[in-house]
């Protein structure tokens, strides 16, 4: 095999890894099947690519991270910058992570300061 042949093999390899766990970051194979309400206050907002988030802090299990839809998702449920700021009250309804070290979760549905925002509305389980 010619050292060209190797590069492009590498480069396709790289980028079929890289494409699985960008896959598997942004599914829901990560997470548990039954949903958690999480109720806390936001510590940090971050609403850029390649998903929104806040940090929360509750009151007796610590700090954790909250993940939201794409951007695009996110801003249509209603959730843009500003909706939510540090120091905010937040009630998060959602998906843990598998792995109960984490403190990790996805958002279905996020309450902050007397709004509400469905951010995955087929996935609230009511």
């Amino acid at each position: 095999m010619s050292l060209r042949s190797t590069a492009i093999l590498v480069a396709a390899l790289a980028i079929a890894a890289g494409t699985a766990t960008a896959w598997a970051h942004h599914g829901w194979s990560w997470a548990e099947a039954e949903q958690m309400q999480l109720r806390g206050v936001v510590k940090q907002v971050q609403i850029a690519p390649p998903h929104p988030w806040l940090d929360v802090q509750t009151a007796d299990d610590g700090l954790w991270r909250v993940e939201l839809g794409n951007p695009s998702q996110t801003q249509r449920a209603g959730f843009v910058e500003g909706s939510a700021k540090p120091g905010d009250a937040v009630v998060a309804t959602g998906n843990r992570s598998q792995d109960r070290a984490e403190k990790r979760m996805k958002a279905v549905q996020i309450s902050v300061g007397g709004k509400t925002y469905d951010i995955y509305p087929e996935r609230i389980r009511r």
